[in-house]
Protein backbone atom coordinates (compact mmCIF):
# COMPACT_ATOMS: atom_id res chain seq x y z
CA UNK A 1 0.00 0.00 0.00
CA UNK A 2 1.25 3.39 -1.14
CA UNK A 3 0.67 5.79 2.10
CA UNK A 4 -0.72 8.54 0.01
CA UNK A 5 -2.05 7.46 -3.04
CA UNK A 6 -6.04 7.70 -3.66
CA UNK A 7 -8.21 5.72 -5.96
CA UNK A 8 -11.61 7.33 -7.22
CA UNK A 9 -14.91 5.42 -8.53
CA UNK A 10 -16.63 7.97 -10.97
CA UNK A 11 -19.24 7.60 -13.18
CA UNK A 12 -20.39 10.36 -15.11
CA UNK A 13 -21.32 14.22 -14.40
CA UNK A 14 -20.94 14.02 -10.67
CA UNK A 15 -18.48 11.80 -10.28
CA UNK A 16 -16.15 13.67 -12.94
CA UNK A 17 -16.70 17.08 -10.64
CA UNK A 18 -15.06 15.66 -7.75
CA UNK A 19 -12.56 13.78 -10.39
CA UNK A 20 -11.16 17.51 -11.97
CA UNK A 21 -11.40 18.39 -7.93
CA UNK A 22 -8.76 15.89 -7.54
CA UNK A 23 -6.85 16.46 -10.12
CA UNK A 24 -6.11 19.97 -8.58
CA UNK A 25 -5.09 18.64 -4.88
CA UNK A 26 -3.43 15.45 -5.89
CA UNK A 27 0.32 14.92 -8.18
CA UNK A 28 -0.98 12.33 -11.16
CA UNK A 29 0.74 9.62 -9.34
CA UNK A 30 -1.04 10.12 -6.43
CA UNK A 31 -4.60 9.62 -8.07
CA UNK A 32 -6.17 6.67 -10.32
CA UNK A 33 -9.70 7.37 -11.63
CA UNK A 34 -11.43 4.43 -12.08
CA UNK A 35 -14.60 4.92 -14.55
CA UNK A 36 -18.03 2.72 -14.94
CA UNK A 37 -18.26 0.99 -18.48
CA UNK A 38 -21.41 -0.72 -17.90
CA UNK A 39 -23.02 2.15 -20.00
CA UNK A 40 -21.46 1.77 -22.76
CA UNK A 41 -22.89 1.15 -25.92
CA UNK A 42 -22.58 0.85 -29.95
CA UNK A 43 -23.97 3.78 -32.17
CA UNK A 44 -23.38 3.30 -35.63
CA UNK A 45 -20.94 0.73 -35.37
CA UNK A 46 -18.73 3.06 -33.00
CA UNK A 47 -18.05 2.05 -29.46
CA UNK A 48 -19.24 5.00 -27.11
CA UNK A 49 -18.58 5.55 -23.25
CA UNK A 50 -20.48 8.18 -22.32
CA UNK A 51 -18.98 8.63 -18.31
CA UNK A 52 -15.49 7.47 -19.57
CA UNK A 53 -15.86 10.49 -22.63
CA UNK A 54 -17.83 12.50 -19.30
CA UNK A 55 -14.65 12.01 -17.45
CA UNK A 56 -12.31 12.62 -20.09
CA UNK A 57 -13.82 16.02 -21.49
CA UNK A 58 -14.04 17.16 -17.52
CA UNK A 59 -10.19 16.91 -17.14
CA UNK A 60 -9.11 18.12 -20.02
CA UNK A 61 -11.54 21.56 -19.82
CA UNK A 62 -13.46 20.67 -23.07
CA UNK A 63 -16.77 19.66 -21.61
CA UNK A 64 -19.78 21.87 -22.72
CA UNK A 65 -20.55 23.45 -19.13
CA UNK A 66 -24.09 23.66 -19.65
CA UNK A 67 -24.77 19.88 -20.07
CA UNK A 68 -22.21 18.77 -18.01
CA UNK A 69 -21.45 15.57 -20.70
CA UNK A 70 -20.74 15.97 -24.17
CA UNK A 71 -18.38 18.97 -25.75
CA UNK A 72 -18.02 22.65 -26.09
CA UNK A 73 -18.70 24.27 -29.33
CA UNK A 74 -20.54 21.12 -30.01
CA UNK A 75 -22.12 20.50 -33.51
CA UNK A 76 -24.26 18.38 -34.72
CA UNK A 77 -24.63 17.91 -38.61
CA UNK A 78 -23.67 14.75 -38.95
CA UNK A 79 -26.83 13.81 -36.68
CA UNK A 80 -28.98 15.50 -38.77
CA UNK A 81 -27.96 13.53 -41.79
CA UNK A 82 -28.01 10.31 -39.58
CA UNK A 83 -31.37 11.64 -39.32
CA UNK A 84 -32.29 12.27 -42.95
CA UNK A 85 -31.01 8.89 -43.91
CA UNK A 86 -33.80 7.44 -41.67
CA UNK A 87 -31.60 6.32 -38.59
CA UNK A 88 -32.62 6.69 -35.03
CA UNK A 89 -31.36 9.72 -33.34
CA UNK A 90 -32.72 9.72 -29.82
CA UNK A 91 -28.84 9.18 -28.57
CA UNK A 92 -27.24 12.76 -29.42
CA UNK A 93 -23.86 12.30 -30.88
CA UNK A 94 -21.77 15.75 -32.00
CA UNK A 95 -19.75 15.83 -34.37
CA UNK A 96 -16.43 16.26 -32.15
CA UNK A 97 -17.83 13.59 -29.99
CA UNK A 98 -17.82 11.53 -32.78
CA UNK A 99 -14.25 11.87 -33.75
CA UNK A 100 -13.44 10.09 -30.24
CA UNK A 101 -15.46 7.22 -30.92
CA UNK A 102 -14.42 7.26 -34.78
CA UNK A 103 -10.57 6.96 -33.06
CA UNK A 104 -11.76 4.36 -29.93
CA UNK A 105 -13.47 2.04 -32.48
CA UNK A 106 -10.08 2.31 -34.80
CA UNK A 107 -8.02 1.08 -32.06
CA UNK A 108 -10.04 -1.58 -30.51
CA UNK A 109 -10.74 -3.05 -33.71
CA UNK A 110 -6.40 -3.16 -34.62
CA UNK A 111 -6.98 -4.70 -31.29
CA UNK A 112 -6.14 -2.50 -28.44
CA UNK A 113 -7.79 -3.02 -24.72
CA UNK A 114 -10.03 -0.29 -23.81
CA UNK A 115 -7.12 0.52 -21.11
CA UNK A 116 -4.46 1.29 -23.84
CA UNK A 117 -7.21 3.29 -26.03
CA UNK A 118 -8.49 5.38 -23.03
CA UNK A 119 -4.67 5.93 -22.03
CA UNK A 120 -4.25 7.22 -25.25
CA UNK A 121 -7.53 9.37 -25.73
CA UNK A 122 -6.29 10.98 -22.42
CA UNK A 123 -2.95 11.27 -23.61
CA UNK A 124 -4.13 13.22 -26.61
CA UNK A 125 -6.46 15.55 -24.86
CA UNK A 126 -3.82 16.48 -22.24
CA UNK A 127 -4.69 14.59 -19.02
CA UNK A 128 -1.83 13.50 -17.10
CA UNK A 129 -3.66 11.54 -14.24
CA UNK A 130 -4.87 8.24 -14.65
CA UNK A 131 -8.33 7.48 -15.90
CA UNK A 132 -8.98 3.77 -16.56
CA UNK A 133 -12.22 1.59 -17.16
CA UNK A 134 -13.35 -0.16 -14.80
CA UNK A 135 -12.57 -3.53 -16.87
CA UNK A 136 -11.37 -3.84 -20.78
CA UNK A 137 -13.83 -6.80 -21.38
CA UNK A 138 -17.31 -5.70 -22.01
CA UNK A 139 -19.99 -5.56 -19.26
CA UNK A 140 -23.59 -3.94 -19.95
CA UNK A 141 -25.94 -2.50 -17.40
CA UNK A 142 -29.80 -3.71 -17.71
CA UNK A 143 -32.43 -2.19 -15.88
CA UNK A 144 -35.18 -4.52 -15.26
CA UNK A 145 -38.53 -2.71 -15.08
CA UNK A 146 -42.02 -2.91 -14.96
CA UNK A 147 -41.95 -3.15 -18.75
CA UNK A 148 -39.33 -5.72 -18.87
CA UNK A 149 -35.60 -5.63 -19.28
CA UNK A 150 -34.26 -2.49 -20.96
CA UNK A 151 -30.82 -1.80 -22.20
CA UNK A 152 -29.11 0.38 -20.14
CA UNK A 153 -29.16 3.70 -23.21
CA UNK A 154 -32.77 3.42 -24.21
CA UNK A 155 -34.03 3.41 -20.18
CA UNK A 156 -31.86 6.20 -19.59
CA UNK A 157 -31.75 8.58 -22.39
CA UNK A 158 -34.73 6.92 -24.71
CA UNK A 159 -37.50 6.80 -22.39
CA UNK A 160 -35.94 9.43 -19.82
CA UNK A 161 -36.22 6.58 -17.29
CA UNK A 162 -40.03 6.83 -16.92
CA UNK A 163 -40.12 2.84 -16.27
CA UNK A 164 -40.28 2.16 -12.63
CA UNK A 165 -37.25 0.16 -12.30
CA UNK A 166 -37.16 -2.88 -10.41
CA UNK A 167 -33.75 -4.54 -10.44
CA UNK A 168 -30.18 -3.86 -12.32
CA UNK A 169 -27.99 -6.98 -13.62
CA UNK A 170 -24.66 -6.44 -15.10
CA UNK A 171 -24.54 -8.76 -18.38
CA UNK A 172 -20.87 -10.28 -18.66
CA UNK A 173 -19.55 -9.50 -15.30
CA UNK A 174 -18.98 -13.08 -14.68
CA UNK A 175 -16.49 -12.80 -17.50
CA UNK A 176 -14.81 -10.13 -16.71
CA UNK A 177 -11.66 -8.66 -14.77
CA UNK A 178 -10.46 -5.64 -13.09
CA UNK A 179 -8.60 -3.22 -15.69
CA UNK A 180 -5.11 -3.94 -15.13
CA UNK A 181 -4.62 -0.32 -13.49
CA UNK A 182 -7.69 -0.58 -12.03
CA UNK A 183 -6.48 -3.69 -10.00
CA UNK A 184 -3.17 -2.53 -9.10
CA UNK A 185 -4.80 1.11 -7.96
CA UNK A 186 -7.35 -1.12 -5.57
CA UNK A 187 -4.43 -2.91 -4.49
CA UNK A 188 -1.80 0.24 -3.56
CA UNK A 189 -3.90 2.99 -2.97
CA UNK A 190 -4.25 3.95 0.81
CA UNK A 191 -7.68 5.65 0.47
CA UNK A 192 -11.12 4.33 -1.65
CA UNK A 193 -13.04 7.90 -2.57
CA UNK A 194 -16.28 7.05 -3.76
CA UNK A 195 -17.65 10.74 -6.05
CA UNK A 196 -20.80 11.48 -5.74
CA UNK A 197 -21.86 9.24 -8.56
CA UNK A 198 -25.39 7.21 -9.32
CA UNK A 199 -24.83 4.56 -6.63
CA UNK A 200 -26.93 2.26 -8.48
CA UNK A 201 -26.30 3.54 -11.91
CA UNK A 202 -22.65 4.13 -11.71
CA UNK A 203 -20.80 2.17 -8.78
CA UNK A 204 -22.96 -1.18 -8.71
CA UNK A 205 -21.28 -1.94 -12.18
CA UNK A 206 -17.75 -1.15 -10.59
CA UNK A 207 -18.73 -3.29 -7.98
CA UNK A 208 -20.05 -6.39 -10.06
CA UNK A 209 -16.21 -6.58 -11.77
CA UNK A 210 -14.93 -9.97 -9.91
CA UNK A 211 -13.47 -9.64 -6.88
CA UNK A 212 -14.31 -5.88 -6.96
CA UNK A 213 -16.74 -5.75 -4.25
CA UNK A 214 -14.69 -8.26 -1.57
CA UNK A 215 -11.85 -6.03 -2.04
CA UNK A 216 -13.29 -2.86 -1.31
CA UNK A 217 -15.18 -4.64 1.77
CA UNK A 218 -12.16 -5.85 2.98
CA UNK A 219 -10.00 -2.78 2.34
CA UNK A 220 -7.48 -2.30 4.70
CA UNK A 221 -7.55 2.03 4.50
CA UNK A 222 -9.43 5.07 3.95
CA UNK A 223 -12.60 4.94 2.66
CA UNK A 224 -14.95 7.30 2.03
CA UNK A 225 -18.48 8.47 -0.24
CA UNK A 226 -19.37 11.88 -1.25
CA UNK A 227 -23.49 11.41 -1.04
CA UNK A 228 -25.48 12.48 -4.01
CA UNK A 229 -27.86 13.23 -2.37
CA UNK A 230 -28.82 16.50 -0.78
CA UNK A 231 -31.56 18.12 1.02
CA UNK A 232 -33.37 14.81 -0.11
CA UNK A 233 -32.82 15.43 -3.73
CA UNK A 234 -30.80 13.86 -6.18
CA UNK A 235 -28.23 17.31 -7.90
CA UNK A 236 -29.01 16.01 -10.88
CA UNK A 237 -29.73 12.59 -12.90
CA UNK A 238 -32.68 9.75 -11.71
CA UNK A 239 -30.82 8.90 -8.12
CA UNK A 240 -34.14 10.02 -6.20
CA UNK A 241 -36.35 8.19 -8.78
CA UNK A 242 -34.00 4.68 -8.53
CA UNK A 243 -33.70 5.23 -4.68
CA UNK A 244 -37.73 5.51 -4.25
CA UNK A 245 -38.59 2.36 -6.49
CA UNK A 246 -35.95 0.12 -5.37
CA UNK A 247 -37.13 0.67 -1.63
CA UNK A 248 -34.63 3.18 0.00
CA UNK A 249 -35.28 6.30 1.52
CA UNK A 250 -34.37 9.44 -0.63
CA UNK A 251 -31.90 11.04 1.82
CA UNK A 252 -28.09 10.62 2.97
CA UNK A 253 -29.59 8.24 5.50
CA UNK A 254 -30.35 6.10 2.04
CA UNK A 255 -27.16 6.74 0.51
CA UNK A 256 -25.77 5.16 4.10
CA UNK A 257 -27.43 2.16 3.77
CA UNK A 258 -26.28 1.82 -0.08
CA UNK A 259 -22.76 2.21 1.99
CA UNK A 260 -22.73 0.01 4.76
CA UNK A 261 -20.19 -2.40 4.64
CA UNK A 262 -18.44 -0.36 1.46
CA UNK A 263 -16.90 2.50 3.33
CA UNK A 264 -16.17 4.07 6.56
CA UNK A 265 -17.19 8.02 6.33
CA UNK A 266 -20.16 9.21 4.30
CA UNK A 267 -19.50 12.89 3.39
CA UNK A 268 -22.33 14.82 4.07
CA UNK A 269 -23.85 18.60 2.63
CA UNK A 270 -24.02 20.80 5.54
CA UNK A 271 -28.06 21.15 4.64
CA UNK A 272 -28.08 17.58 5.88
CA UNK A 273 -26.04 17.95 9.22
CA UNK A 274 -29.30 17.04 11.30
CA UNK A 275 -29.39 13.46 9.27
CA UNK A 276 -25.24 12.57 10.53
CA UNK A 277 -26.83 10.82 13.76
CA UNK A 278 -28.81 8.51 11.71
CA UNK A 279 -26.09 7.90 9.53
CA UNK A 280 -23.98 7.38 12.30
CA UNK A 281 -26.69 4.19 13.93
CA UNK A 282 -25.99 2.71 10.77
CA UNK A 283 -22.23 2.39 11.36
CA UNK A 284 -20.78 5.09 9.56
CA UNK A 285 -19.00 8.15 10.41
CA UNK A 286 -20.22 11.17 9.08
CA UNK A 287 -18.35 14.92 7.44
CA UNK A 288 -20.24 17.64 6.95
CA UNK A 289 -19.18 20.06 4.94
CA UNK A 290 -20.68 22.11 1.72
CA UNK A 291 -20.94 19.35 -1.28
CA UNK A 292 -22.43 21.16 -4.16
CA UNK A 293 -19.82 22.00 -6.85
CA UNK A 294 -20.88 24.53 -8.96
CA UNK A 295 -17.69 26.33 -9.63
CA UNK A 296 -14.21 25.04 -9.84
CA UNK A 297 -13.36 26.99 -6.71
CA UNK A 298 -16.64 24.63 -5.03
CA UNK A 299 -14.65 21.04 -6.77
CA UNK A 300 -11.16 22.34 -5.73
CA UNK A 301 -12.34 22.99 -2.10
CA UNK A 302 -14.76 19.71 -1.37
CA UNK A 303 -11.22 17.94 -3.04
CA UNK A 304 -9.05 19.63 -0.42
CA UNK A 305 -11.52 18.22 2.18
CA UNK A 306 -11.33 14.93 1.24
CA UNK A 307 -8.08 14.93 1.26
CA UNK A 308 -7.70 16.53 4.40
CA UNK A 309 -9.98 13.68 6.35
CA UNK A 310 -8.81 11.11 4.78
CA UNK A 311 -4.85 12.36 5.46
CA UNK A 312 -3.74 12.31 1.79
CA UNK A 313 -3.30 16.62 1.54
Amino acid sequence: MNSDTVLAFSGGVGGAKLALGLTRVLAPERLTIVVNTGDDEEFYGLHVAPDLDTVMYTLAGVVNAETGWGVAGESFRSLDMLKRYGAPTWFQLGDKDLATHILRRQRLDEGRTLSEVTEELCHRLGIRHRVVPMSDQPIRSIVETDEGDIAFQSYFVERKCEPVMKGLRFEGARDAAPAPEFGRALHDASTLVFCPSNPWLSVDPILSVPGVRKAVQSFPGRRLAVSPIVGGKALKGPAAKIMSELGYEVSAVGIASYYRNLVDTLVIDETDRELAPSIEALGLATHTTGTVMRTLEDKVSLAREISRIADVG
